[in-house]
């Protein structure tokens, strides 16, 4: 019974991996330089679906997806670190939790503002801007470095090969400074790595699916 929860839960990995793919497959303008082009793109139906369904719910599933991953490496050499490893990166997606709501229906009130002819210019500015930076800040470091840990506990796991470790890892990577810190820094969109990672989410998530299914049905068999 257990074991068919976290076989469940696990199918949360992949399951992030092709929601995170199907939310950042557009990238939006950059507001800084297009802010028209952005307020339509906000404004959109297709925009809060995408965050809803896309971001929101794929970090619920890779929450769930975490929690089985942690419990399924237990019996393994690597189960302290894939507790600590849970412990962080949980704590990451959670706070993000946050950002995904304030980003799926803050950005298209703003956008139909300006298109009403708002002049958003005058608006001051919030100590909110800065506890939001920080708290993001926050986000990120804590999703980067749980899922790094948790690459690391697939890999030095005596279950699960090297290699969707390393995906897992790779994916954080790409994911993380080299995405939405890149992104932020530069175009204001999602760059292409996030894509990638994506990807790489998917491929590893679907590869630890798919070796505990082989693994129940060993002992099964035995």
């Amino acid at each position: 019974m257990v074991a068919a929860w976290i076989r469940a839960g696990l199918m949360g990995l992949p399951l992030y991996g092709l929601l995170t793919l199907w939310a950042a497959r557009e990238p939006q303008p950059n507001p800084a330089e297009e802010y028209e082009a952005w307020s339509r793109f906000v404004t959109a139906p297709e925009y809060v679906l995408t965050h809803v369904l896309g971001s929101g719910l794929g970090l619920i599933f890779v929450i769930f997806g975490t929690f089985a991953l942690s419990a399924y490496l237990l019996r393994t050499r690597a189960a302290r670190l894939a507790l600590w490893a849970m412990t962080v990166a949980v704590f990451g997606q959670c706070i993000f939790l946050f950002f995904t709501g304030v980003s799926a229906f803050g950005p298209p009130l703003e956008g139909q503002a300006y298109l009403a002819g708002m002049n958003l210019d005058e608006l001051p500015t919030s100590t909110a801007d800065d506890a939001q930076a920080l708290v993001m800040l926050a986000a990120i470091l804590l999703g980067f470095v749980g899922n790094v840990l948790l690459g690391i506990a697939m890999w030095r796991s005596d279950t699960l090969t090297v290699w969707p470790g390393a995906l897992w890892i790779l994916a954080a990577l790409l994911m993380y400074p080299f995405g939405i810190i890149l992104g932020a820094l530069t175009t204001g969109a999602t760059p292409p790595t996030v894509l990638v990672g994506a990807g790489l989410v998917t491929i590893s998530g679907a590869w630890v699916v798919w070796r505990a299914r082989r693994d129940q049905s060993r002992r099964t068999d035995a």
